[in-house]
């Protein structure tokens, strides 16, 4: 028997597919080029093309508050569960967060 590897992105075949539509396109400039302040809102959308700076799947689909800059990505403070989570994740899977805050 060969032991199941559990590697960075184990089971997210569904969790990290692209829209048909979507598929072989890359993100606009203005999404990989757009600014955030510190104490901004951001909603962290993974995009399964860009594998630099990617998050870990737990954390697609959470909103959390900008904390700082890093290079070229940014620090994120992030809730899950009781704890809060201190991420660094690049521009490519941030998304300005549209609900109430």
């Amino acid at each position: 028997m060969v032991k199941h590897s559990k590697g960075y992105r184990t089971r997210t075949r569904k969790l990290l597919k692209k829209n048909i539509k979507e598929k072989g396109s890359i993100p606009p400039l203005s999404k990989i080029m757009r600014k955030y302040s510190e104490g901004e809102y951001v909603s962290i959308k993974i995009n399964p093309s860009f594998h630099y700076g990617m998050p870990h799947r737990r954390y697609h689909g959470k909103v959390g508050k900008v904390i700082g800059k890093r290079g070229r990505a940014y620090e994120i403070k992030v809730n899950l569960g009781d704890k809060e989570k201190l991420i660094i994740v690049r521009p490519e899977h941030l998304e300005k967060f549209k609900g109430t805050s």
